[in-house]
């Protein structure tokens, strides 16, 4: 079992975009990242969380419980278990508040998905402490690169894939909500 800790640092660079300041006694919390099953209570419920937000982004408007039901019916997270994929849930201080998940593509590429940090624990190092523990399962699974596609309103999760070596690539998919997408090298 892959297990990642991490702390974050002052400069708060992991996480949606929001700079850590060093008078937020919580911005020294370690993050630990942990494989989980993705119909855990936890990851069910940090599950939930990502389509909330992603769906009422995209809506401009808070979503009902039905729809965030309906969604994860349409969206189902197939392959994120072994020997395909994985999932991981991100704790800080003890409280799960991140999650995300990686399903192999094809033998050498990976593709990340649902990863979501809480909004209450933004830029305290969680989104870094996620990339690193997915790029771990990925290597392990062998692939060779992991991509993700994202919307161009979630401005915040494109940054954070910059900062940690993401490139913007040609589309490889036609995903109904894919605007962006990015890959990293894991070789």
């Amino acid at each position: 079992m892959n297990t990642i800790n991490t702390h974050s640092d002052q400069h708060g660079h992991g996480g949606h975009g929001r700079l850590d300041r060093p008078d937020r006694p919580e911005a020294s919390t370690s993050w630990t990242v942990v494989p989980e099953p993705v119909t855990s209570p936890d990851a069910t419920l940090l599950r939930r969380a990502y389509y909330a937000e992603v769906a009422g982004r995209y809506w401009k408007r808070q979503v009902t419980e039905a729809e965030i039901d309906q969604g994860l019916l349409d969206f189902p997270d197939d392959g994120l278990l072994p020997p395909t994929g994985g999932f991981v849930v991100g704790r800080r201080g003890g409280e799960p508040l991140a999650c995300g998940g990686l399903r192999l593509l094809d033998p050498a590429t990976a593709e990340l998905t649902k990863v979501y940090v809480d909004p209450r624990a933004r830029g305290t190092g969680g989104g870094a402490a996620l990339l690193e523990a997915l790029e771990a399962q990925g290597r392990a699974l062998g692939a060779e690169r992991v991509r993700l596609d994202t919307r161009s309103d979630l401005v915040e999760a494109r940054a954070l894939y910059t900062r940690h070596g993401y490139a913007e690539i040609p589309a490889y998919n036609s995903g109904p909500y894919a605007e962006h997408w990015f890959e990293k090298r894991l070789v």
